[in-house]
C-alpha cells in the first residue's frame, strides 16, 4: 500500500465507521469540525502548514461512502499560492477528489458514546482523472447518539510522486523562485460525521427563506464571515477587481448573474437571469450544483445557515 493510499482513505474510514454503525438513514460529514492539513519544507528549513476548507460527504443506509475534498479550497495563507496550487498542482479542470466505498455496519453496529476502535477500509480515490485503490486503518470514536469522529492514528507521509503531481511542483518551484520544495508531505485528519439526514437533505436545510435571508444579511456577523471567506479566498477576491479561478466579487451585492468582464461563465449560469442580493446568494451559498445546476464551481456549499448568513454580511459589507 503506498503512503499516499494511506492517506486519504482515511477519509474513508471516517464515514464508514459510526456512521453505519449507527442503523440510522445517514450520516453527513460536518465541514466546520472536520479538517485535512498537510505540511510542505521549503528551502530544506522552512516548513508550514496547510488545509483544505471545503469538505463534504455521507454515508447512506446501505453503506456506500462517499467524500469530496474541493481542492480549490486549499488555503495555504498566501494568496498567490493558494492560486498557484490550483492553477499548476491540483488543475482548474479537476477541483474535487472523491473518495468512495462500501461498509459493513456489523462490527461497528456495537459502539455506544464513548466507545472507540480501530477499523481498516479499502476505497478508492479519484484524482485528476486517475482511480488509485486505497487502504487505511483509522481511529473511529463514537461520540454521542448523532454524531462520532475519525480521525488518523498517528501522521501520514503523502509522496507527491505517487500522486503524479511531481510536475506541479516543480512548476510551483520555478514560480517562486525557490531551491527546492519536499516532495513527501506530513498529512493528519479529522473528519466528523452527525447522523440523519443525507448530504442533499442538510444542504436543503440550510437554503434560508427569502423573508429570513434578508434579514441575514443586515444581522449576520461581517467579522465571522471574513473568517468563513477564507474558503473562498483561493478563488474569489472581494477587494480588487481581479478574477481568479472564480470572478471577482467586488460590488456582487445587486449585480446581475455573469456580468464580469473577461471571465469565462459556465452555460448555466450565462443564460441564468439573477441578481445577487440576500436571497439568491443565500440559496446559492447552501449548494451551488443544486440551487443552479450546470454551473462550475466546485465548492459543495456552506453546510450552516449561520456561515451563509455572517458570508453575506461580510460581502454586503466588503462592497
Amino acid at each position: 500500500m503506498t503512503r499516499i493510499a494511506r492517506l486519504l482513505a482515511l477519509t474513508t474510514a471516517l464515514a464508514a465507521a459510526p456512521l453505519t454503525a449507527a442503523q440510522a438513514d445517514g450520516w453527513t460529514l460536518a465541514n466546520d469540525g472536520s479538517r485535512i492539513a498537510f505540511g510542505s519544507v521549503k528551502k530544506n528549513t522552512v516548513g508550514e502548514v496547510h488545509t483544505f476548507g471545503a469538505l463534504s460527504g455521507s454515508v447512506d443506509a446501505q453503506g456506500a461512502v462517499r467524500i469530496e475534498i474541493d481542492l480549490a479550497s486549499v488555503e495555504t495563507y498566501i494568496d498567490i499560492r493558494n492560486e498557484r496550487m490550483v492553477e499548476h498542482v491540483f488543475g482548474k479542470d479537476t477541483p474535487t477528489a472523491t473518495l468512495t466505498t462500501t461498509v459493513d455496519a456489523a462490527a461497528l453496529a456495537a459502539m455506544q458514546p464513548g466507545d472507540t476502535q480501530t477499523v481498516d477500509v479499502e476505497a478508492t480515490l479519484s484524482l485528476a482523472g486517475k482511480d488509485v485503490p486505497l487502504e487505511a486503518s483509522l481511529f473511529v470514536a463514537r461520540l454521542s447518539d448523532g454524531r462520532a469522529m475519525v480521525t488518523t492514528d498517528s501522521m501520514i507521509m503523502l509522496s507527491m510522486a505517487d500522486l503524479g503531481l511531481d510536475g506541479g511542483i516543480d512548476t510551483l518551484m520555478k514560480l517562486a523562485k525557490l531551491p527546492g520544495i519536499t516532495r513527501v508531505s506530513p498529512v493528519t485528519i479529522r473528519l466528523m460525521f452527525d447522523k440523519g439526514a443525507s448530504t442533499e437533505t442538510a444542504a436543503m436545510t440550510t437554503e434560508a427563506k427569502p423573508e429570513q435571508t434578508v434579514t441575514a444579511a443586515v444581522a449576520g456577523d461581517a467579522k465571522a464571515g471574513k473568517k468563513v471567506f477564507r474558503k473562498c479566498k483561493a478563488c474569489h477576491l472581494v477587494d480588487k477587481e481581479k478574477n481568479k479561478v472564480g470572478p471577482h466579487l467586488v460590488g456582487i451585492m445587486g449585480r446581475q448573474s455573469a456580468s464580469v468582464d473577461g471571465f469565462k461563465y459556465s452555460k448555466a449560469l450565462m443564460e441564468a437571469d439573477l441578481t445577487w442580493n440576500a436571497e439568491t446568494l443565500a440559496g446559492y451559498l447552501a449548494n451551488p450544483k443544486k440551487y443552479l445546476p450546470g454551473n462550475k464551481m466546485a465548492f459543495p456549499g456552506l453546510r450552516k445557515e449561520s456561515q451563509i448568513t455572517d458570508v453575506i454580511a461580510y460581502l454586503a459589507e466588503a462592497n
